[in-house]
């Protein structure tokens, strides 16, 4: 395994997950369940180990299609369009 790449997606998404719309709505559910806190804890890790999932073979396959560099682009002026319609409350 190679630990560096493990160590960059582990904070990576780490720091982007902090505070997010995520891990609020876990929060509330997790405020609102009288039942398993536990249950909360395993749906909401399934759900983030599954769209990392799904995150992790959509980049394999459109590297082999888009180059890395055009990617790394497009996910930028994805994020950057995104910011910009959260900015004027469009999102």
């Amino acid at each position: 395994m190679d630990w560096k790449v493990f160590g960059t997606a582990f904070l990576t998404l780490f720091l982007a997950e902090l505070g997010d719309k995520t891990q609020l709505a876990v929060m509330t559910m997790s405020a609102k369940t009288e039942g398993s806190k536990l249950a909360v804890f395993a749906g909401a890790s399934l759900a983030l180990v599954l769209v990392t999932l799904l995150g992790v073979l959509a980049g394999g396959l459109l590297t082999q299609i888009v180059p890395v560099e055009w990617l790394q682009r497009i996910v930028a002026v994805a994020f950057i369009a995104i910011g910009i319609l959260m900015l004027f409350g469009k999102l």
